[in-house]
């Protein structure tokens, strides 16, 4: 299907997850974007020079009409689960302020993401306020796209990062009732190609369309598959009399999960949410993939959001870093310090890329060849590949039980261990200039596996703590000397 030539777009909840992954797709596309927001400044620096930024609230349909104006589409992405108030009063009266704005301002058409479930059955809250929004939106506008949709799986989404926690931290689960309701779900790029391709339907009345993946899978299969991917077997115990609201509570105590919108994601789970009708199917050109490889991708996804981190800056704009341990992004726990030297970038990357081998480590060289014995004894690679060249080092070369996976002279280098441990681990160096010379930032990254990698991170930590705090420092003193140019062959250093 063509997608038809259409105006400037308005685009509601672009700092949530689905409005903030449409945006980009969205300008890539080409197409004009108006972001409405209660506070535009929160989208500054995350959106295209091309699109608007304009300041409104839902709930206050005075604030609306100048945001509309020459809008042809709008994509309506507004909830209230994290209100305190009655969050259903809240959707009713937003959805009807959007509609009857947008109707006065002659846009085109609204597109509405709502939620599966039967509306024959007593649905939850949380679903129930999702389809009456639908209503009001369509009683108040001549054109409503309303694509329905069960659990979303992508990296950030609330119910992925809900499995994941529940996977990763539990052995053994206590499965209350709703771990076995079936559902019917979609993974985010698919949910995304529908609501670009939703842009390019013809004019014509409202209408309802059913969207998901091929597999009815309860959440429980879910759990299953992904620990099956991560390598983890996991237990469950089914607890039949485990109420939704006790279970929301449970689930607080083990998973990270905002309170409010956790409890109010796992009482709506009580409702089977799957698709009825095929008529997405017959409109749509887009073809959902299984559950398994919607899980695959969620985890690359996330493999390479993580990887194009930079940590100078997510840190900063994440705060000061826990005071022990590190501070969490996603399943990864990442421990970075920083140290100023009086050189420049090339002087201070200059010990940096000589690291490993027969250079050393910089501080506690015994006991990095302790754990490379300990890895040998448990199947591992050990230390005793040393590093190719002294001086010199390339992507994809083996350094003592490193690889290097980014080498960016002179300002970054970042290794994955390729020893035995219970998870994926990362060491990260980064030099940046300043006025007064340069900033050597060291991050150690870590993506426990299961509970047992939890425990290896927190019960190691205080000995890597140690450790890089010293070679932190010697690299450091390093980087303040004469540097040396070259190394002949011969043996002689010239300067």
């Amino acid at each position: 299907m063509q997608q038809a030539a259409c105006n400037l777009i308005l685009l509601t909840g672009a700092t949530g997850y689905v409005g903030g992954r449409l945006l980009p797709l969205l300008e890539q596309r080409g197409l004009r974007v108006r972001c409405l927001s209660r506070r535009p400044e929160a989208l500054r620096g995350r959106v295209g020079s091309t699109t608007e930024l304009a300041a409104g609230d839902v709930l206050d349909e005075a604030t609306l009409a100048p945001v509309f104006q020459g809008v042809d589409t709008a994509y309506y992405f507004v909830h209230s689960m994290g209100a305190d108030l009655d969050f259903e009063e809240q959707d009713r009266i937003a959805a009807a302020n959007f509609a009857r704005a947008a109707r006065a301002a002659g846009v085109r058409r609204i597109i509405y993401l709502g939620g599966l479930g039967n509306p024959e059955e007593p649905l939850s809250k949380h679903l129930r306020s999702r389809q009456e929004a639908g209503a009001v939106l369509r009683a108040h506008h001549p054109q409503v796209i309303e694509l329905r949709a069960s659990i979303v799986i992508g990296s950030g989404s609330l119910s992925f990062e809900m499995i994941r926690a529940l996977v990763e931290r539990l052995p053994v689960m206590i499965c209350p009732r709703w771990v076995r309701v079936k559902a019917q779900p979609i993974a985010v790029e698919d949910l995304l190609a529908y609501l670009l391709e939703a842009l390019g339907l013809p004019d014509g009345p409202s209408q309802v369309y059913e969207i998901g993946g091929p597999d009815q899978v309860s959440y429980g299969q879910i759990m299953q598959e992904y620990g099956r991917q991560r390598g983890l077997r996991r237990w469950m115990i089914p607890v039949p009399l485990l109420t939704p609201y006790l279970s929301s509570l449970w689930l607080g105590l083990v998973t990270p999960l905002y309170a409010r919108v956790g409890r109010k994601l796992v009482e709506s789970l009580r409702n089977p949410t799957l698709v009825s009708s095929d008529l997405a199917l017959r409109t749509f050109s887009v073809r959902p993939r299984p559950v398994s490889e919607a899980l695959a991708r969620a985890l690359l996804q996330e493999d390479r959001e993580f990887a194009e981190t930079r940590w100078s800056d997510a840190l900063s704009a994440a705060g000061p870093p826990a005071a022990w341990g590190g501070a969490s992004f996603g399943s990864r726990i990442v421990a970075s310090q920083a140290v100023s030297v009086a050189a420049p970038p090339e002087q201070a990357f200059a010990p940096i890329r000589r690291i490993g081998g027969r250079n050393g480590w910089y501080y506690g060289d015994w006991l990095w060849s302790l754990r490379g014995f300990l890895d040998l004894l448990c199947g591992g690679v050990g230390v005793r590949r040393g590093r190719r060249d002294p001086e010199n080092l390339h992507v994809g070369d083996a350094l003592d039980f490193w690889r290097v996976e980014v080498y960016e002279p002179p300002h970054r280098l970042r290794l994955f261990a390729e020893m035995k441990l219970p998870g994926r681990a990362w060491l990260e160096f980064e030099v940046t200039g300043d006025e007064q010379g340069s900033t050597i930032r060291q991050t150690a990254i870590f993506d426990p596996v299961g509970l047992s990698g939890l425990c290896y991170w927190y019960g190691v930590y205080p000995l890597h703590a140690w450790i890089f705090a010293g070679m932190l420092r010697n690299l450091g003193r390093a980087a303040s000397r004469r540097p040396f140019e070259a190394r002949p062959k011969d043996g002689r250093l010239v300067t």
